[in-house]
């Protein structure tokens, strides 16, 4: 039997550590030699920046505060390789450390483009005929990997959002005054988490007032008449507004502030502003004192409010993952998630052709958007609901939740 070699690539979770976990403990079950961490991603691969994970992971305990540490435990990267047959010869370097360290598996925890690295990593395998087997772990805050019903990272994300969300509007309500809060929150092209916003309404919360996804061309018109209806009604407003939001014709509303768009490697804009900027229109045209809010990290980096679901299923991915390479030589594949039912909750791992996913974006169903295009409808909220449910509570020391880092 060969070795595994595990990385974390792309924006971190809450829970992308307990996928890790999932990876090593389920690999070293199977009777795996060397179970071996790729600091920073493939690019660190490629400067040679290889760990022992058997040094690291030292006991159960070390596993478990591993599980509740947030970020990526390796360190991460957004590195975006070649286009086979462009520039083998960084492919030619991977695949020599893989077999200098007698790697026979390669798993990889990410979002869209990492699993863009495994596409291409298991197609020059298949074409050089080497038997490395390449399985992805879905990793995503933004949900929005196609094929599975859900992304571990986005449970405890929604989670945050939801009880934020709760905060802030009981924190509007203090003064007896007209006012306006936006919160921007991420997700780039798909509104899963700025759906998550919903959550916070309940029998001790009015919720969101507006609640603005990507997946409906934005009206900036109609949501400044919407914003002076709901006023009239009710003194102080929150609001929240996804960081991808777009006009008809296709720009972002972040752009409207007029700063120019950059772009990481892969070619994804550079989003945010979009709050701040709303906030400054809503002050203009409408006449009250707003706020902007832009939730930013903090919404992937909360591991102190993580969904006990979420890390259960994230370490399950991991080792479904893991399963898949060593027990069953699959490759070329991603795990996903499919959800058998909602009330009760149940759910199992499955494998993807990754050709169905890498490069693809799942977004919101356009039925569970409201009419107006200013919400999400009760299927959402049914949808989100048990992925945020119970708490894996942090491990508490002089007051303050104790993580690990790489030795």
């Amino acid at each position: 039997m060969k070795n595994v070699i595990v990385g974390q690539s792309g924006g971190p979770t809450a829970v992308i550590n307990s996928s890790l976990v999932g990876v090593y403990e389920t690999a070293k079950s199977l009777g795996v030699p060397q179970v071996y961490g790729m600091q920073y991603g493939i690019e660190g691969l490629l400067d040679w920046l290889v760990v022992d994970l058997s040094t690291q992971i030292r006991s159960e305990v070390e596993a478990e505060l591993l599980k509740r540490t947030p970020s990526s435990f390796l360190g991460s990267c957004r590195y975006k390789l070649p286009e086979i047959g462009e520039n083998d010869e960084i492919y030619e370097t991977i695949f020599a450390r893989l077999a200098e360290l007698d790697i026979g598996y390669f798993i990889y925890i990410g979002g869209n483009d990492s699993m863009d690295t495994i596409e291409k990593m298991s197609a020059y395998a298949r074409m050089t005929g080497s038997d490395l087997c390449c399985i992805g772990v879905p990793k995503t805050i933004d949900n929005d990997l196609a094929v599975t019903d859900h992304t571990p990272g986005f449970g405890s994300a929604a989670k945050y959002i939801g009880i934020v969300m709760k905060e802030i509007v009981r924190d509007s309500l203090v003064y007896n005054l007209k006012s306006v809060t936006v919160v921007e929150i991420m997700g780039r092209n798909a509104g899963w988490l700025t759906g998550a916003a919903a959550l916070a309404k309940g029998a001790d919360c009015s919720g969101a007032d507006i609640i603005c996804l990507p997946e409906t061309p934005f009206d900036l018109d109609a949501f400044v008449e919407s914003v002076r209806t709901l006023q009239a009604k009710r003194g102080n407003l929150v609001i929240a507004v996804s960081e991808g939001i777009r006009l008809a014709d296709g720009r972002y509303v972040c752009e409207l502030a007029g700063e120019a768009a950059t772009h990481d490697v892969f070619g994804h804009k550079n989003l945010t502003g979009a709050g701040k900027f709303l906030a400054g229109v809503i002050s203009d045209r409408v006449g009250c004192k707003t706020r902007a809010i832009e939730l930013n990290t903090l919404q992937r980096c909360s591991a102190h409010v993580a969904s006990r679901t979420d890390i259960t299923e994230a370490y399950q991915a991991g080792g479904a993952a893991a399963m898949a390479a060593v027990r069953d030589s699959e490759s070329g594949k991603m795990v996903v998630l499919r959800r058998l039912s909602t009330r009760p909750y149940l759910c199992v791992t499955g494998l993807a052709d990754i050709g169905e996913i890498a490069n693809q974006e799942k977004l919101v169903p356009r039925e569970w958007i409201t009419e107006d295009g200013f919400g999400v409808t009760d299927e959402f909220v049914r949808y989100v609901y048990p992925l945020i449910q119970a708490e894996l509570t942090p491990v508490y020391i002089g007051g303050l939740p104790r993580h690990i880092a790489l030795n």
